[in-house]
């Protein structure tokens, strides 16, 4: 089985990620940029395409470049998977996994998440800015969620929350 991963990466943790599902499956590894300029015609080969792609906004980055030629796939086992500095835990997770795919692409794809991280020092200054609002807003809201108390611990400082175990239900559901 020929699998391919194409992946986007800000500060590191998808490309990790990325790296470690290739290696446990034997997958070719792509940056998103590099797949942009392929033809659509290049992964006719491949039996099994996973996009990988961090998360910003409640969005997973990139993911139109993977959606938009979804339904050329649909013969392909086809699977999503995102980074974020959420803890997996986070409520919000199932939300952003639900909204990932439609309910049409649901019935050959399927979306994952992976807690990343944040690294501040990698990040661009747009991202930097909008994680340090977020991470105030979030220190001086008053009556706190437990997701929120959660969230507020995970965004003010960097964290690496990788780890292979989290790549497990993915790789169940490529056998």
């Amino acid at each position: 089985m020929k699998s391919i991963i194409v992946y986007s990466s800000q500060t590191g943790f998808t490309k990790k990620y990325s790296e470690w599902l290739a290696e446990s499956i034997g997958a070719e590894l792509m940056t998103v940029k590099e797949a942009a300029k392929k033809d659509d015609s290049f992964f006719d080969s491949f039996d099994t395409i996973i996009y990988g792609g961090w998360v910003a906004v409640e969005k997973i980055h990139k993911l139109d470049w993977f959606t938009n030629r979804i339904e050329k796939w649909r013969d392909k086992k086809l699977a999503v998977f995102c980074t974020g500095a959420s803890p997996a835990t986070y409520s919000g997770v199932q939300n952003l996994l639900d909204r990932s795919l439609t309910d049409e692409q649901k019935k050959y794809a399927k979306a994952f998440y992976c807690p990343g991280g944040l690294d501040y020092s990698k990040m661009s200054l747009g991202s930097k800015m909008l994680m340090k609002t977020f991470a105030a807003m979030l220190k001086n809201k008053k009556n706190k969620t437990d997701d929120e108390i959660a969230m507020a611990e995970h965004v003010a400082h960097s964290c690496d929350q990788t780890d292979k175990k989290y790549l497990e239900p993915i790789l169940e559901y490529l056998k």
